[in-house]
């Protein structure tokens, strides 16, 4: 690793805080509704009661179900999403008139425009100067819908 790349823990370990927050109060929700659907259908007397039990049933369901999606479909979405930090390169120019002999090289730390660099030029053994920093951008490969 070079000096300017940060260690990043795991893609497949981070999900949003607020997400998971919310799905565990989704959670919570759907299993309480699932203990009174319960209770209401062992403590039920009339057919409204039954109808109430199985309302809260699939209130719980739908709702256990939903959280356990969102919450796969996040962790899958977080897996596929690829961050990569770009390539910071350095151009370093010789001063003399007849050389100019371009290189390019990957940024180091203490680089900025105009330095004037103690390493001497490697065709004519002139003083280097870096004339420019960039990064690189990768073109994204292209996708058709078919």
């Amino acid at each position: 690793m070079t000096q300017n790349q940060t260690q990043a823990a795991p893609a497949s370990k981070k999900i949003s805080t607020y997400l998971a927050v919310i799905v565990l109060i989704v959670v919570a929700l759907a299993v309480a509704a699932l203990f009174i659907a319960a209770y209401t259908y062992i403590n039920a007397v009339t057919a409204e009661d039954q109808i109430t039990a199985a309302a809260f049933g699939v209130i719980g369901l739908v709702a256990l179900a939903m959280s356990v999606f969102t919450l796969f479909q996040s962790r899958r979405q977080v897996e596929q999403m690829k961050i990569e930090a770009p390539k910071v390169m350095t151009t370093i120019e010789c001063q003399n008139k007849g050389c100019n002999q371009k290189t390019v090289r990957e940024f180091q730390r203490g680089d900025y425009v105009y330095k004037e660099l103690d390493v001497p030029c490697t065709k004519c053994g002139g003083k280097q100067m870096i004339i420019g920093i960039f990064k690189e951008i990768k073109e994204k490969e292209k996708t058709y819908n078919v």
